[in-house]
C-alpha cells in the first residue's frame, strides 16, 4: 500500500470531511523561531542510528544460533528475516506517511484498535525500550568486567556505565545524537571485524562443523530466535521517522540497514562459527581468546553506550510527547521542559539499571519482552497496517479483495508475528524455571 500525498489527501478531504485521517498533521510542527527543532535528521543519519541499535544485539547472539541449527538453516533464516524485515519497514513507513501525527505504536495502535490499542501498545513500547536499555547496560557491565580482569564488584560497574549512559541520552532530540550514531555505528562493525580475526588468529583445534543438525523445538527455537529478534529494531522507525527533514526518504535507510545488517549477519556468524566451532557462546566475543576478547569488548563498548543511550532516550519521549505534546515545553527551554526531560531520561535508565541488576535472569526475561512486544513491532502489527490503509484509503472489502496478494501477506505476516510471540514466550518462561530449578539463577545485586 503506497503512501498517500498531501494533495491526495486534501482531495480526498472535499468528499471526507467527517474523516479523521483527513485531520492529522505532522507530530512535530518544524518552525525556525522553536527553540528545540526536532525534524534535523538526514536519512543517512537515521540509517547510522538504526545500524548502532540493531546490529549491537544481533551479532552477539548469531554464531550460537549457527551452531545449534547448523549453518545452512541459520544462514536461510538470517537471510529470510532480513528480507522479511525490510518488508515490514516498507509497511511501517508508508504507514507513517499516511498517517504523519503517528510518532510511537501507540499512535499506531490508537489509529487500528482505538484507545485501548493505544495505551497497550504504547505501554509495551516503554517497557520493550527500557528492557532493551538494560540488555545493553549488561554488555556494558559484561566489556568493563572482562576489561577490568573483575577488578570491581559487577554491580559498581554497571553503576558507573548507566550514569554515562544517562548522560548521553539527555540531549532533546535526535539530531544531538547523530554524530554519536556515525561513531556507534564505525564501533560495532570494527568489533565484528576484529572478532572475525580474532577468531581466526586463536581458531579452536578439533572443532565441529555442521551444515545442519538435529534439534529439539525447544533448542531449536531457542538458537533461532537470534535471526529472529537480530532486526528487532522497528518500533523506534516511527520515533526516528518523526524527526527527519524529509520522512519520505525513510524507506532508503530501511534499505540501508536491512541489507547491511543481514549481510554483515551472515559473514560475521559463518567466519566466527567456521573457526571456533560448536563450542562458540552467546555473547561470541567471550569464546575468543583472553587478549581477543578485551580488544573487541573496548571496541564494541562505544557501541554499547550509544544503543543503550538510545533506548533510553526513546522511552523517555514517548512519555514526553505524550505529556506535553502541542505544547510550548515541546519547542521551548523551559525549566518545566528540562525538569521533566531529565526526570524522565533518569527515570528510565535507573529503571533499567535497576532491573538488570536486581533480576536474576534478566536476560531471559528480556527475551520475555521481545517475544511478547518485538515479535509484533518487527514483523506481525505490519500486517495490521497495510489492511487498516488498504480497506480505509480505498473501497473497503473491494479493495482487500482486488488487491488479494497483498491482502495475504499481510494476513500471513499477522500470523508470523502470532507465532513468534507465542513461541517466544514460551521458550523464554522454560529458560527461567529450568535456571531456577536448576540453581543457576543468580542473587539480585551480586558481584
Amino acid at each position: 500500500m503506497s503512501s498517500m500525498t498531501e494533495k491526495e489527501f486534501n482531495e480526498r478531504g472535499k468528499d471526507s470531511s467527517n474523516d479523521p485521517m483527513v485531520q492529522e498533521q505532522d507530530v512535530f510542527v518544524d518552525d525556525e523561531e522553536h527553540d528545540i527543532r526536532y525534524k534535523t535528521l538526514s536519512w543517512q543519519f537515521v540509517s547510522l542510528l538504526m545500524i548502532a541499535e540493531i546490529v549491537s544485539n544481533g551479532m552477539l547472539s548469531l554464531p550460537n544460533a549457527m551452531a545449534v541449527v547448523g549453518i545452512v538453516p541459520s544462514l536461510i533464516l538470517t537471510i529470510f528475516f532480513g528480507v522479511f524485515g525490510l518488508f515490514t519497514a516498507k509497511l511501517l513507513i508508508d504507514f507513517k506517511l499516511n498517517h504523519p501525527n503517528v510518532h510511537t505504536m501507540g499512535d499506531a495502535g490508537d489509529i487500528i484498535f482505538g484507545p485501548v490499542g493505544r495505551e497497550v501498545l504504547g505501554l509495551g513500547t516503554l517497557i520493550f525500550s527500557i528492557f532493551a536499555t538494560g540488555s545493553e547496560l549488561l554488555s556494558g557491565q559484561l566489556a568493563l568486567t572482562e576489561l577490568s580482569n573483575n577488578g570491581l564488584c559487577a554491580t559498581f560497574l554497571l553503576l558507573i556505565f548507566s550514569a554515562v549512559t544517562f548522560v548521553i541520552s539527555l540531549p532533546r532530540t535526535l539530531g544531538r545524537l547523530s554524530w554519536l550514531g556515525l561513531f556507534s555505528a564505525l564501533f560495532i562493525t570494527l568489533c565484528g571485524i576484529l572478532a572475525m580475526v580474532g577468531s581466526r588468529i586463536d581458531a579452536v583445534p578439533g572443532r565441529i562443523i555442521n551444515a545442519t543438525a538435529s534439534a529439539s523445538f525447544f533448542d531449536a527455537f531457542l538458537a533461532i530466535t537470534g535471526p529472529v529478534f537480530a532486526y528487532a529494531g522497528h518500533f523506534m522507525f516511527f520515533i526516528l521517522i518523526s524527526e527527519m527533514t524529509r520522512p519520505q526518504d525513510a524507506m532508503k535507510a530501511a534499505w540501508v540497514l536491512q541489507v547491511f545488517s543481514t549481510i554483515f549477519y551472515a559473514v560475521f556468524s559463518v567466519v566466527v562459527y567456521v573457526y571456533l566451532g560448536s563450542t562458540v557462546a552467546s555473547p561470541s566475543l567471550l569464546s575468543l581468546s583472553p587478549v581477543w576478547s578485551k580488544i573487541t569488548f573496548a571496541v564494541g563498548l562505544g557501541n554499547f553506550l550509544l544503543s543503550g543511550a538510545l533506548y533510553s532516550h526513546v522511552a523517555a519521549k514517548l512519555v514526553f510527547v505524550r505529556l506535553f505534546r502541542s505544547s510550548r515545553h515541546l519547542y521551548s527551554h523551559t525549566v518545566t521542559g528540562w525538569s521533566v526531560w531529565t526526570l524522565l531520561c533518569f527515570a528510565c535508565t535507573a529503571a533499567a539499571f535497576v532491573l538488570a541488576t536486581a533480576v536474576p535472569v534478566f536476560s531471559d526475561f528480556v527475551g520475555i519482552a521481545a517475544s511478547l512486544f518485538a515479535s509484533w513491532y518487527t514483523y506481525g502489527i505490519a500486517g495490521f497496517f497495510w489492511l487498516h490503509d488498504a480497506y480505509h484509503l480505498g473501497n473497503g472489502w473491494e479493495e482487500l479483495k482486488r488487491r488479494w496478494i497483498g491482502t495475504t501477506l499481510a494476513i500471513l505476516t499477522i500470523l508470523a508475528g502470532a507465532f513468534i510471540c507465542v513461541a517466544g514466550t514460551y521458550v523464554s518462561i522454560k529458560l527461567i524455571v529450568e535456571a531456577y530449578q536448576s540453581g543457576l539463577a543468580g542473587k539480585p545485586f551480586a558481584c
